[in-house]
């Protein structure tokens, strides 16, 4: 049961200050460090938009003076350990204000973890800050918790008390979980659609969602909502300019978490989150942006853009961005079922190469220079295969990693976009997992709007080659509108990529289980979003086992 609005919790389960744990979500910030020279711009956009502290910090606002449920943007957890998981929030009654609604004050925020949805076993409760200069953002990263169990959460200011979130932490490092359901999703153009996905998620039986990137796109939105002309919301102009500064991504997260979907699936799952390009800007690298600007107006735009997404995503504070850089690539384990090594596949990038277009690979593509991940995160992604002693690896991350040729005739065009724009990148990943023995990998991918279910091969070239690895791609939540079962080129794809077992065009997203034996994949789509009220199915499933890669049909 969710306790909303003015509800106060029952008699003798009320929040208390007395016995409080404090975990702001404002912690020191080390000396900052930027990839360029040119970033020294970001550095005067932000080093002095931090926390204040003593004579000088921000005043308090009585929370009892708040007026209307400041709980507008909802709850949500992610990153679940053995030990602790991190439950966030953001306060904003009027959400679609540069301000929340809330000035230029602080505001105590009081919260409670309980074993019950009730609340009646609170196991911890704290007091955190809602800053101001984090949007009034709260991240609490709540420790001392129970392995392999769920919880239930909630926020108060004042009298408002938040909905009740759901969320659970990971088995014993080391323990022998028997199996784990997780769901992948990307790709959320408000403008597109409902969040009919979400609905569905959120009803769904799974531990973890992955969010693999394009959480929020940076287009203008106009009054209507785009194609969610069925809502009788009229939004206000501000939205309707493409995303560039801190408070026009602020306002745009905003738009999105009062969809009331997306707040369902949050309040339900833990996410594990990652970006792809629309969080910041379509198609960018590194600090290389889609109209060949200057680096340091790129830099300043993505500090803003990654400075936004870390206060509207429950994230860690070892997440947050330092000017125009963050470390969102992170390893995650759940027991010795499976190790999740999230990628960020935009930050460090090489410039696409033949001006980001569909091009056949060449001597500019193929330059064994070019990374995808840059050489810090390949390395780390390697060593800690080697380490690994996980019976699944499992690499959650943003494009498309298998060979995906566009033609049916030599030589074929592909993606500069993806893996395969990078394609000596990509060949020193296979190889590092080659070398460090891993036998049951699998690539969780977003990006394209489609399903796809990939064998990764040795050899793409050769259909005969030894099958190394697994891929599923999920489809998009609402990016492309309602889509088709089978779009234009579906019938040249299938066809030009044999190592392809599945394409489908619609939305949703991809459940997956992982088990001691196998693994199982379930395309889950919806019948449409350009209406509400769409239908989810099960488009189509497939298994594959422990020690043997390779996609067959369930």
């Amino acid at each position: 049961m969710a306790l909303t609005g003015r509800q106060r919790p029952p008699a003798g389960h009320a929040f208390s200050p007395h016995d409080a744990v404090l975990r702001t979500a404002a912690p020191h910030v080390a000396r900052r460090r930027f990839l360029t020279v040119t970033a020294a711009a970001a550095m005067l956009a932000f080093t002095t938009n931090r926390p204040a502290r003593g004579a000088t910090a921000a005043p308090e606002l009585d929370a009892a003076r708040i007026s209307d449920d400041p709980f507008t943007l909802g709850v949500a957890s992610g990153d679940p350990l053995p030990d602790s998981v991190l439950i966030w929030t953001r306060l904003a009654p009027e959400p679609f204000a540069e301000d929340g609604g809330l000035g230029r004050q602080r505001v105590v925020v009081y919260w409670e973890v309980a074993m019950d949805e009730w609340f009646a076993f609170v196991e911890h409760r704290g007091v955190a800050t809602a800053h101001p200069e984090y949007a009034h953002s709260v991240h609490v990263d709540v420790k001392g918790l129970m392995p392999d169990s769920h919880y239930y959460y909630r926020f108060r200011a004042g009298t408002w008390i938040s909905p009740t979130g759901r969320t659970r932490t990971a088995p014993e490092a080391g323990s022998d979980a028997d199996s784990m359901r997780l769901a992948a999703v990307a790709c959320q153009a408000y403008q597109d659609g409902y969040y009919t996905a979400h609905r569905h998620l959120a009803q769904e039986d799974v531990d973890v969602v992955f969010h693999l990137g394009d959480y929020l796109y940076e287009y203008a939105v106009d009054s209507a909502g785009g194609a969610r002309r069925y809502t009788d919301v009229k939004l206000p102009d501000v939205f309707n300019r493409e995303a560039t500064t801190l408070a026009d991504y602020r306002l745009r997260y905003a738009l999105y978490k009062t969809d009331p979907d997306l707040r369902a699936a949050h309040a339900q799952h833990p996410f594990v989150v990652t970006w792809d390009d629309h969080e910041t800007e379509n198609n960018y690298a590194g600090a290389v942006d889609e109209k060949n600007s200057p680096p340091d107006e790129c830099l300043v735009r993505r500090a803003a853009a990654y400075r936004a997404y870390w206060e509207n995503q429950p994230l860690r504070a070892e997440q947050l961005p330092q000017g125009p850089d963050a470390r969102l690539y992170r390893r995650l384990a759940w027991g010795s079922l499976a190790q999740f090594d999230v990628l960020d596949t935009r930050q460090y990038r090489s410039d696409q190469s033949y001006n980001d277009r569909p091009h056949a690979p060449g001597a500019e593509s193929d330059d064994p220079a070019r990374t995808l991940t840059g050489t810090a995160q390949e390395r780390w992604l390697l060593d800690g295969w080697r380490a690994s002693e996980a019976l699944w690896n499992v690499m959650p991350q943003q494009v498309c990693f298998s060979q995906r040729t566009f033609d049916l005739t030599a030589p074929a065009r592909v993606s500069m976009d993806a893996w395969d724009g990078y394609r000596a990148s990509r060949d020193r990943v296979m190889a590092g997992a080659k070398a460090a023995g891993i036998d049951n990998w699998m690539v969780l991918t977003g990006d394209v709007h489609v399903g796809y279910a990939f064998d990764i091969k040795d050899d793409f070239d050769d259909p005969q080659s030894k099958t190394v690895a697994t891929e599923f791609t999920c489809t998009s939540i609402a990016s492309g509108g309602n889509g088709a079962e089978r779009p234009a080129d579906w019938d040249t794809y299938m066809k030009a990529n044999p190592h392809m077992k599945y394409f489908d065009g619609r939305r949703g997203y991809v459940r997956v289980e992982l088990g001691r034996e196998n693994a199982r994949g379930d395309f889950r789509t919806v019948s449409a979003i350009t209406k509400p009220g769409g239908a989810v199915s099960t488009a189509a499933s497939f298994v594959t086992e422990v020690g043997s890669p390779g996609l067959k049909s369930a």
